[in-house]
């Protein structure tokens, strides 16, 4: 148990380490999109998503005149415009038949702010990465997720006193700090820690085992039962030919309002708009709903009469639904949000921890630590660059974010270029200096990095961290104060590194007089 918890956690910990950080930054995806997209304007007050669908869902009528199909993401307490994407028939457009762009919700207006992925980067990134097909990478995702699992349960087998050791901490020990932190941090959350790696396995099942599904389902209409069961979106039917406006959206939203509350409603979908096919679906929001089941009102759209209430699913379907809410967390309050936030954190913590401590450990046991072999070296390297090296490349995002040209080509590319860049000079840079430097180095970066974020914000925007204080612009604010906090931890941890470093003693040499042993750093030859 206890290698196989080691050999897990390692071959695959630095890919673990960057879903874990990825996956913590976004339960405050939306706050962070505000944040890169300063040109949108901040909702004073909330608007009624009735009147919103309906201006955005006319200016989609001009923007994208025949689409077979558009989506409608509505505001809310933690987003300030309305997403929409659409396809257009026949493959049309830069995108294959596929557009999407930010509304005004008070205007309707489309909004022209920078090209950005916001948050939704780090989002997709956490169980997709980049540079591979999304197949490939949720692949990949996955088995990381299952070594995860693996090692937490071998973890609890390996160490007997585990709880016991929680309520120990030896502060300057080297290996045995390194291992009470690390038990620490596993106990503290390893609930969540269960429940985040096996919820997050549930949710792309159906990619990992697709066999049960192939030998179940077969007919068309099997099929369309199982979409019915897991998502909202309607898929469009053949258009008739026949082009009949959409009836009110408005009343179709007001209807939903009278069932589920004046602000809990999620998404506006259409299907075959513009025809006398058309049908629109109105999907709740996820305030006070522990599940990611469909759950959606069905509208002819060309009387707006109410055709069907989707708000039951099979068993098997609610358990999914209440399995992957758990691991989004979308239903949490800002409270519960922010215990998931810092629980996560600490899953980030356990696993940099464990690697760390792997090299620790190792050090002591070389015939000679300043000269190791190439299998540690790299191994020390790679952690270097995965935990304070990633911790510069999401930083130097911000940065990028705020300091491209607004018109450069493919923006929002050049800004997760940035991002891989800067991360490949941190691991060359961790493979040129000495090891205890270049975490020391890096740790500084990261720091100086994220303690100037509120300064790059207040140059490049109208929107400070004192205005964002004054007048109660917490989302700014928030990133702001948050990229301060992180600041002064990596400073921390810089400082306890070189400290750490300094004390410790070079190898003693002593060579006899007579030739017959030498002794070098604790070995015998």
């Amino acid at each position: 148990m206890s290698g196989l918890h080691t050999w897990t956690g390692l071959l695959l910990g630095w890919v673990l380490y960057a879903m874990f950080l990825t996956g913590t930054v976004s339960y405050f995806k939306e706050e962070l999109s505000q944040w890169m997209r300063p040109e949108l304007p901040r909702l004073a007050q909330p608007l009624d998503p009735a009147g919103v669908a309906q201006r955005v869902a006319d200016e989609l009528a001009r923007v994208a005149p025949g689409a077979t199909q558009w989506s409608l993401k509505l505001p809310d307490a933690r987003s300030n415009s309305v997403y929409a994407f659409w396809r257009l028939p026949g493959g049309q457009g830069a995108r294959g038949g596929f557009g999407e762009g930010h509304f005004d919700p008070v205007s309707g207006r489309r909004v022209e702010g920078r090209g950005t992925l916001g948050g939704d980067f780090f989002y997709r990134f956490h169980f997709q990465f980049y540079y591979m097909s999304p197949f490939w990478g949720r692949l990949l995702a996955g088995l990381a997720a299952m070594s995860m699992l693996v090692a937490i349960v071998a973890g609890v087998i390996t160490h007997k006193k585990i709880f016991t050791d929680f309520f120990t901490f030896r502060w300057g020990k080297g290996q045995r700090s390194w291992l009470d932190a690390h038990n620490a941090l596993s106990v503290f959350g390893l609930p969540f820690h269960v429940m985040i790696t096996y919820t997050g396995l549930v949710t792309l099942m159906a990619l990992y085992m697709p066999w049960g599904e192939r030998a179940a389902i077969k007919t068309p209409a099997e099929r369309q039962q199982l979409a019915a069961e897991l998502s909202a979106f309607i898929q469009p039917g053949k258009p008739s030919g026949d082009k009949v406006p959409l009836a009110s959206i408005e009343a179709m939203v007001k209807q939903a309002q009278e069932r589920w509350g004046q602000a809990n409603i999620g998404r506006v979908n259409s299907a075959n708009p513009g025809d006398a096919t058309a049908r629109i679906a109105v999907t709740r929001g996820d305030e006070g709903r522990v599940s990611m089941s469909p759950d959606y009102l069905e509208f002819d759209g060309v009387s707006g009469k109410l055709l069907a209430a989707h708000d039951r699913v099979g068993a098997a379907a609610e358990t999914r639904g209440v399995l992957y809410a758990l691991h989004l967390g979308r239903f949490s309050d800002l409270e519960t949000r922010w215990l998931y936030f810092i629980v996560s954190l600490m899953g980030t913590a356990m696993v940099g921890t464990g690697l760390v401590m792997w090299t620790v450990k190792r050090r002591q046991k070389l015939p000679d630590p300043e000269r190791p072999y190439f299998g540690f070296r790299l191994v020390e390297r790679l952690n270097i660059a995965s935990i304070a090296g990633l911790s510069i490349a999401m930083t130097a995002l911000l940065w990028a974010n705020r300091l491209l040209p607004l018109a450069t080509a493919d923006r929002a590319l050049w800004e997760i270029h940035v991002f891989f860049i800067v991360w490949g000079l941190t691991l060359l840079h961790a493979l040129l200096r000495p090891a205890n430097a270049a975490w020391v180095e890096q740790l500084w970066a990261a720091a100086a990095l994220l303690a100037l974020v509120p300064v790059l914000n207040a140059a490049t925007t109208q929107r400070p961290l004192w205005h964002s204080l004054a007048v109660g612009d917490w989302v700014f604010a928030g990133v702001d104060l948050m990229c301060c906090a992180l600041a002064l931890l990596h400073a921390v941890l810089a400082v306890r590194t070189a400290r750490h470093g300094a004390r410790v003693r070079p190898p003693r040499r002593l060579e006899e007089r007579d030739g017959a042993a030498v002794i070098s750093g604790g070995a015998a030859t």
